[in-house]
C-alpha cells in the first residue's frame, strides 16, 4: 500500500511543472526572507507588543528561556509533532479555539472489506462548515449503497474507486476514479463506492456540514428490512421468502468480487447511462493555475467542476521553505487536509487572538471565517495539502494585495513603517511565495 501512496503523491505533483513563463514574484523582486527580515528590523523600535505591556524581548525570552521549562511529565512524540503548540511563538496571544486535529487520533471503524474514520465538529469543535471522512476499501469491497443529507466531495489517495450515482430522473452515472482525481455527489443522490485496484483504494470524503457523521447515512439495507414485507411485495414484487433473505442489519463496508470492466457496465445501462452531467473530475490532469518558485496551486471550483456547486478547493504544493501567503476568505471557513510533508500555520482572529500549530500528513486544519492565516513548509520535502471551502467559488483576499493597493499616506499611517519598506515587498496577490 505504501507504493500506491508514493505513486499517488507523484501523480498529484506530476502536473505541477510550469508550462508557461513564471510571473514575477513581486514588484521589487525581493525574497520573502529578505522582506520579513527588513520589516522585522524596522519594527524593532516598538516599545510594547501585548496588552500585558511586555516588551518584545521579554516575550521572546519567555518562550526561549527558563520560563518555558517543563520538568514534569511530557508526551515527547506529540511535542515533536507539534513544537509550536508546546512552546508557542511569541506572536501568539489569547485563547483561540483548536485549529488542529489528526485522523490518526480518531476511532477507526474496521469491517471486512476496509475501514473508515472521521474528523467532524465532534472531534474538532471549530470544524463547523465542513467535515472529513477517510476510508479504505480492499479490492472488490463496497461502501454500501447509500445517500446523505450533505453534499460529498472526494479525492482518491491511492488505488482506483468505481463510483455509481443515480440522478432523480433515473439516469445512472458510472466511472473509475484514480489517484489525485475527484468525484462529487449532491445531497440525496444514491451512490455506491467500490475498490477495484489490485490493492483496493483509499480516499478522502469532505461534506458541507461540520456535524456530519458517517454513522448516520441512509442505507439501502436498513430502508428495505425495516419496511413491512407486504409493502415490499407490493412495491417490488418480492415474496416473503425473498424478504427473509435480505440483510437483517446494515452491511456498511463489505467484501465482494472485482466488477466487470467499466465499458461493460456502461453498455449494460443502455439509455439509462448519464452522459451529460459529469460527477467525476480528473484533477491529476489539470495544469496548475499558479506556478511560483515556492510551489504551485490548482483551483477546483464550479467553474471547472460544474456539479460541485457547494464545495470548492485548492490543491497546494509548497517547496521547502515556501509560503502560502497571508490571506483570508470572505464567505466560508477553510477546512484543510495535509497529504504530504510538514508545515505550520498561524491563525489570527479578533481580540488579538492568535495561535500557531504544526501539521503533518493525515492532519486536519480549520481556519474560521475571515481570520488571517498562512501555511509554511517547515520540512525538507514538498508540502501538499487541500484548502476546502463551503462555497461554489474559490475566493481569497491577499494581505499583500490590500497593502499594495492602499494610498501611500494610509499605508504609512497604519503600519508605522517607511514607505520604501512598505513598497519593497509584494504589492499584488501571488498566493505562493518563495523561501
Amino acid at each position: 500500500m505504501s507504493n500506491d501512496k508514493d505513486q499517488m503523491l507523484k501523480d498529484l505533483t506530476a502536473q505541477e511543472k510550469p508550462t508557461t513563463e513564471k510571473a514575477p514574484e513581486s514588484a521589487g523582486q525581493v525574497s520573502r526572507r529578505n522582506f520579513v527580515g527588513t520589516a522585522a528590523l524596522a519594527g524593532a523600535s516598538l516599545a510594547t507588543f501585548s496588552a500585558a505591556a511586555q516588551t518584545r524581548e521579554e516575550l521572546i525570552e519567555g518562550r526561549q528561556g527558563n520560563y518555558a521549562s517543563d520538568p514534569g511529565p511530557q508526551n515527547q512524540p506529540l511535542i515533536l509533532e507539534n513544537p509550536n503548540s508546546h512552546r508557542p511563538v511569541f506572536t501568539n496571544h489569547g485563547s483561540l479555539p483548536p485549529i488542529w486535529y489528526s485522523f490518526d487520533l480518531t476511532s477507526r471503524r474496521i469491517q471486512g472489506g476496509g475501514w473508515t474514520d472521521q474528523v467532524t465538529q465532534r472531534e474538532l469543535p471549530t470544524s463547523k462548515a465542513l467535515a472529513g471522512v477517510s476510508m479504505r476499501l480492499t479490492a472488490g469491497s463496497f461502501r454500501e449503497l447509500h445517500w446523505h443529507t450533505s453534499d460529498e466531495w472526494a479525492i482518491v489517495l491511492t488505488g482506483t474507486t468505481r463510483i455509481t450515482i443515480m440522478q432523480p430522473d433515473g439516469k445512472m452515472y458510472i466511472d473509475d476514479v484514480g489517484p489525485g482525481d475527484l468525484w462529487y455527489f449532491p445531497a440525496g443522490y444514491p451512490h455506491s463506492l467500490q475498490g477495484i485496484g489490485p490493492d483496493g483504494t483509499d480516499f478522502l470524503l469532505v461534506f458541507n456540514d461540520g456535524s456530519f457523521s458517517e454513522e448516520d447515512t441512509f442505507l439501502i439495507s436498513e430502508s428495505l428490512v425495516h419496511t413491512p414485507p407486504e409493502v415490499i411485495q407490493k412495491n417490488m414484487g418480492w415474496s416473503m421468502d425473498s424478504f427473509n433473505k435480505l440483510p437483517p442489519t446494515q452491511l456498511y463496508i463489505f467484501p465482494s468480487t472485482v466488477p466487470p470492466s467499466l465499458e461493460e457496465q456502461k453498455r449494460a445501462l443502455g439509455d439509462r447511462l448519464e452522459t451529460v452531467n459529469k460527477y467525476t473530475y480528473k484533477l491529476s490532469q489539470q495544469t496548475p493555475d499558479v506556478v511560483r518558485t515556492g510551489g504551485s496551486l490548482k483551483i477546483i471550483d464550479v467553474g471547472k467542476f460544474q456539479v460541485a456547486d457547494k464545495i470548492c478547493a485548492a490543491l497546494v504544493t509548497l517547496k521547502p521553505g515556501g509560503l502560502r501567503e497571508m490571506h483570508w476568505h470572505t464567505d466560508s471557513d477553510e477546512w484543510q487536509y495535509y497529504i504530504k510533508g510538514k508545515g505550520r500555520m498561524t491563525v489570527a482572529s479578533t481580540g488579538a487572538r492568535a495561535r500557531t500549530m504544526d501539521f503533518n500528513a493525515n492532519d486536519v486544519g480549520v481556519v474560521p471565517l475571515m481570520t488571517t492565516h498562512y501555511i509554511e513548509n517547515t520540512g525538507t520535502e514538498d508540502l501538499v495539502f487541500l484548502e476546502m471551502l463551503r462555497t461554489p467559488h474559490f475566493i481569497s483576499v491577499s494581505m499583500n494585495s490590500w497593502i499594495g493597493a492602499l494610498p501611500d499616506n494610509v499605508a504609512v499611517a497604519h503600519l508605522k513603517l517607511p514607505l520604501s519598506i512598505i513598497r519593497s515587498g509584494p504589492q499584488t496577490e501571488l498566493m505562493i511565495l518563495p523561501k
